[in-house]
């Protein structure tokens, strides 16, 4: 079967139907009197009706599927994965961090974002990372209080809560704090990510007690539990998250970045921050208009800056917009799909920063007569090279040139959840959010049971070429440029077809241009474009594959023509949501990527 919106096709396929029959799945048990609950089964795929919840962990989703059953709206249903995921997923995000979240109103059907990235201090100056005249290992300020951003979740869920919220944060909070609390069953993905910053952990008295129980590395299987999360949750339920901006608890997060509790005899280098706490008290989140563009008869809604989600995505779609995707030979839709990414990110590297510091031209980077000006460059016989150099959108060439001087394109870290939640009503939220790295900062905010970002890393420690202007250099309240992009997509009548996103660092703009573009244009269910092995360009030298595509012919075939690859075991964890023609939500994570992901909606498919 085919189901087809206005000028694309998706197939529903038989991992659709097969996973109808395992869907007996929804919210957790409540604990057994001698321990939590048995963790949630965990499917890639769902099809149903009353709502739906991708997410990358079968706890997490369970939460928001138990605030859907409730009566509950999506936005409520996000907060509460986002809660849920601060515990079970706590090295890539949690209050300690920021992110961004994009909201459809089916009332209104209109598309909203909230901006809730991190901020510098307000001393911060483009010399953050930079001593005797020269950058800082990144190392060195990824696992330091200078990294540390003034977290924006919090706020962020009491912005969405505020706007489009049914129920009160205390509600929603619950079955967070009762995972934090009862615990949640280790799997090889957690003790993976903790063995990976094992060391880390150990220089830090409150993160070894916390992350390495006993002085060792989390048993799979072994039930890990964080009272002090818990304890923090109930205060901010109780509350309201001002708790975490003012107060005791703004307090504790001061003096952990301005005074970093290293463990005596530790030979690391862990440089101290100057967050204030008049830093946390003016922190506010940005309702900012999302980025627009259309393809092939859809809408497409993104994260305007200070992420470059919405711009280079929807770049890269304008690009691509003019070559039948559809009909291309798999090569031939790698090709254009590369291109379209080395050019795209070539353009995000020049122009994109935070506008409250910077003049980005979104109108331009997003216009069809700009990316036009620059697809004329992508040859089907000949690869271009990186770094390429950027095009100029206020002034769109006639012919092919490029504007200006090329630059290489900046480390981004690659750690970030996405969750992607739709309710009976129709509204759609699209939601990423992160700590930065894996793991963050490694910091843990004694008493309290949360890491903290190390968002600010996120910023060029110096510009990438010294003739190009940077617009990623930190200043003083600064939001950090990031690739996050939480993504929905409208129908001509301005009802979703789809909601999408991932983690991944910079990875994650190629991640959900390949996803959509795989619905979109090749007519994949969407299971299958989130599982297809990927590829990655970012204005580099060499385009990242996966092991599928790297031991594929397609990489001879596209060799030929001029690319150079390197390999990457995995790149992002992506989640989505999708409407059905018959009403009914399908949710789909991964099915093997950081373990596999979990979709569930309220009423399985019969």
């Amino acid at each position: 079967m085919r189901y087809r919106f206005r000028g694309s096709t998706v197939r529903s396929g038989s991992i659709v139907a097969v996973a109808a029959t395992v869907l007996a799945v929804g919210a957790a048990a409540p604990p057994t009197a001698t321990g939590p609950a048995p963790a949630p089964v965990k499917v890639p795929v769902a099809a149903g009706w009353g709502g739906a919840v991708a997410s990358v962990d079968a706890d997490a989703s369970a939460a928001g599927v138990e605030v859907l059953r409730k009566g509950g709206n999506a936005v409520d249903a996000a907060v509460a994965v986002a809660a849920a995921l601060g515990v079970t997923e706590p090295y890539s995000a949690g209050i300690g961090g920021g992110g961004y979240f994009v909201h459809y109103d089916a009332k209104t059907r209109t598309v909203h974002t909230i901006d809730g990235r991190e901020t510098a201090p307000a001393s911060a100056d483009v010399n953050l990372f930079v001593e005797n005249g020269r950058p800082i290992p990144f190392e060195e300020g990824m696992t330091s209080g200078r990294g540390v951003g003034t977290p924006g979740t919090p706020a962020t869920w009491e912005t969405a809560l505020d706007a489009w919220g049914s129920k009160p944060l205390g509600k929603l909070l619950e079955p967070a704090e009762r995972l934090a609390r009862d615990g949640f069953t280790v799997d090889a993905t957690f003790r993976a990510q903790t063995a990976a910053n094992e060391a880390r952990f150990r220089d830090f008295p409150a993160s070894a007690e916390l992350f390495l129980p006993g002085g060792q590395l989390p048993v799979v299987g072994s039930v890990f539990k964080n009272p002090d999360l818990a304890r923090t949750y109930e205060k901010l339920g109780r509350e309201g998250t001002g708790a975490l901006y003012r107060g005791p608890l703004a307090r504790d997060i001061v003096n952990t970045v301005r005074q970093p509790p290293v463990r005596a005899g530790a030979t690391r280098v862990v440089r101290p921050g100057d967050l204030t706490e008049r830093d946390l008290a003016g922190y506010e989140t940005i309702r900012r208009r999302p980025t627009k563009v259309s393809y092939r008869g859809l809408d497409v809604y993104g994260m305007a800056p200070s992420s470059s989600g919405g711009t280079t995505v929807g770049e890269a779609l304008n690009i691509l917009e003019s070559t039948d995707l559809s009909q291309a030979p798999q090569a031939g839709y790698l090709h254009r799909f590369i291109e379209a990414s080395r050019i795209a990110f070539a353009d995000r590297g020049r122009w994109v920063g935070d506008p409250a510091f910077e003049d980005v031209p979104v109108r331009g980077l997003l216009s069809q007569r700009y990316a036009d000006s620059r697809a004329c460059l992508i040859r089907d016989d000949a690869a271009l090279t990186s770094p390429l150099a950027p095009g100029d959108p206020r002034d769109p060439a006639g012919g092919c040139a490029s504007g200006g001087i090329a630059a290489p394109t900046t480390y981004e870290g690659e750690n970030t959840t996405h969750l992607t939640v739709a309710d009976k009503w129709g509204d759609v939220v699209a939601y990423t959010l992160t700590i930065e790295s894996t793991g963050g900062s490694g910091i843990t905010v004694p008493g309290r049971g949360f890491l903290l970002n190390n968002e600010l890393t996120d910023f060029s420690f110096a510009p990438a070429n010294p003739a190009v202007h940077d617009p990623n250099l930190p200043g003083p309240g600064k939001r950090p440029r990031s690739s996050m992009s939480p993504t929905i997509v409208l129908d001509g009548t301005g009802r979703p077809v789809l909601a999408l996103g991932s983690p991944g660092g910079a990875t994650i703009i190629t991640t959900v241009l390949q996803t959509l573009t795989g619905v979109v244009d090749r007519g994949l269910p969407l299971v299958d474009a989130i599982a297809a092995p990927r590829a990655s360009q970012r204005n580099q030298t060499t385009t990242e594959l996966e092991p599928a595509l790297w031991n594929s012919p397609l990489k001879a075939g596209l060799e030929s023509l001029g690319h150079a690859f390197r390999q990457n075991p995995e790149i992002g964890a992506a989640t989505g949501v999708q409407r059905l023609p018959d009403g009914r939500w399908l949710a789909a994570a991964e099915t093997v990527r950081r373990g596999g992901g979990s979709a569930m909606v309220v009423r399985p498919a019969s």
